[in-house]
C-alpha cells in the first residue's frame, strides 16, 4: 500500500498554500512530474499546469480554505476524501470529493475529483 489517509491532508495542504513558490515545491514533492488532475471544470496534465490551476481557484475564491469533510480512505494505491471550500471558521459554499492514485513511489500520479455542491 503507498496511500495513506493522511496523504489526503497533504494534498489539501498544497491546495490552501497561496505563495506561488512554495505552492510549486509542495505540487513537486506530492505529485508525480507527469500528474493528470481531471474534475467536471479541469483536466490538467504535468505539475506546472496543475500548479497554475490551484492558483487560478484560490483566485476565483479568494480567502477560501480547502478542509476535509471527515476521514479519509484508503486502500493499495487509492485514497478517496471528501473536502469542502470555504471562509474559514463558516459554512462552505462548495464541497467535493477526490480519488488520488499514487506511483509506486507514494506520489500522486493521478486525481479524479468530483464536485457535489457548488455555488449558483
Amino acid at each position: 500500500m503507498t496511500a495513506t489517509p493522511a496523504l489526503a491532508d497533504r494534498y489539501l495542504a498544497a491546495w490552501n498554500e497561496t505563495d506561488p513558490a512554495a505552492r510549486r515545491a509542495l505540487v513537486d514533492a506530492l505529485f508525480t512530474e507527469d500528474v493528470r488532475y481531471t474534475d467536471p471544470l479541469a483536466d490538467v496534465s504535468g505539475r506546472e499546469q496543475l500548479s497554475g490551476l490551484i492558483g487560478a481557484v484560490q483566485a476565483q475564491f479568494p480567502g477560501f480554505v480547502f478542509r476535509p469533510a471527515g476521514d479519509a480512505d484508503a486502500h493499495h494505491d487509492q485514497v478517496r476524501f471528501t473536502w469542502h471550500l470555504g471562509p474559514d471558521g463558516a459554512e462552505a459554499p462548495v464541497t467535493g470529493f477526490d480519488v488520488a492514485v499514487t506511483d509506486g513511489d507514494g506520489r500522486i500520479a493521478t486525481v479524479l475529483g468530483f464536485l457535489d455542491r457548488v455555488p449558483s
